[in-house]
């Protein structure tokens, strides 16, 4: 038998099923709460049952103390609905609802997509998890005060592992030791989320998504954020590489355009090789949306790539209509000093 959550202020509603946390049938629903571990450790997740009552669960005493549960407190990643429930507690609408944490991981997986491209997979230590928004990104903290900056490629329903889409850089350090040195079980540091790149669910308008190169990497995270909270306005998905193998993952977008009706997935090749046998789209990737938009202006666009291509597309599109509010971008710098992203 599933309850109904009323949360206070928002006034937003939700059914939670038998046996689900509060916080699951949340994120589940769309709604985003706070949380840290996820294992009633921590107590990043508190919130008050104004009305109600829940089964506390797994909710260790440090986390919630016997004067927290008179009081009406609840953590809401363990305790579940024995009722419908009325619930105080603060919803994320933003990256400043978030804190930013530095924490140790350990790598889970290295797997090249690519000749130039691995796809990264870190754990988190067992009590600890990471929030974020779908769009955000961590810098890896290395010796002698260096950071490395790369966009979360999984969105935040899926955070048992991080996923990075990691492009070899010459004369890169960090990216030359990801390539060969790093290892599974290797214990790397981080800090994060950070970043503005996220999804603006609050508006209606069609979405044109932008990735060149790895920049799909936070653009599959917006994608399957989208996926995941039902959102179903359309999402026209265009993604730019040089040839046919630096479209990395390329049956993914493929997936999402053949299972949902609202997706459109677009690839496009500016310098395809004789040997990729290649009849699709050619060019700039951000012409090729030109090519197939004349007014953008009731259009939202996310650009994620290096700088020459987001700036060519804020400008071109634009001058097409787009908003210079509804431009949402993620610059990747690839210069190897920098080493961003």
């Amino acid at each position: 038998m599933a309850h109904t959550v009323t949360l206070q202020p928002s006034g937003h509603t939700f059914a939670v099923p038998d046996g689900t946390t509060l916080l699951q049938a949340a994120l589940d629903a769309g709604l985003t709460l706070p949380y840290g571990c996820r294992n009633g450790a921590c107590g990043s997740c508190k919130g008050k049952v104004v009305a109600g009552k829940v089964d506390h669960g797994k909710a260790e005493e440090h986390a919630l103390t016997p004067e927290d549960r008179a009081g009406g407190l609840a953590l809401t990643c363990c305790a579940t609905a024995l009722s419908d429930i009325v619930l105080e507690v603060h919803e994320v609408s933003s990256q400043n609802d978030i804190p930013v944490k530095t924490m140790p991981c350990r790598v889970h997986e290295l797997r090249k997509v690519a000749d130039d491209v691995m796809v990264m997979r870190l754990k988190l230590p067992t009590n600890e998890r990471l929030q974020f928004l779908a769009g955000q990104y961590i810098e890896f903290l290395l010796p002698e005060g260096k950071r490395r900056a790369f966009s979360l490629a999984n969105a935040p329903h899926e955070d048992d592992l991080l996923e990075l889409h990691i492009r070899y850089i010459a004369g890169g350090n960090f990216t030359a030791q990801v390539f060969s040195t790093l290892k599974v079980k290797d214990i790397l540091r981080f800090e994060g989320p950070l970043g503005t790149f996220r999804l603006r669910e609050e508006s209606d308008k069609p979405m044109v998504m932008v990735a060149g190169g790895t920049g799909f990497a936070p653009i599959k995270a917006l994608v399957e954020h989208a996926i995941h909270n039902h959102i179903k306005r359309p999402i026209a998905l265009y993604w730019g590489a040089k040839n046919r193998a630096e479209l990395y993952l390329p049956d993914l977008p493929q997936q999402w355009a053949a299972s949902h009706p609202h997706i459109t997935f677009v690839p496009v090749l500016s310098e395809p090789t004789a040997g990729d046998a290649w009849t699709g789209r050619t060019g700039l990737v951000h012409q090729a949306v030109l090519e197939d938009l004349a007014d953008l202006s009731g259009y939202q666009v996310y650009v994620c790539g290096a700088p020459v291509m987001v700036e060519a597309a804020q400008r071109d599109f634009c001058a097409r209509g787009l908003p210079a509010d509804e431009f949402f971008a993620d610059v990747f710098s690839y210069a190897a000093k920098a080493e961003k992203k």
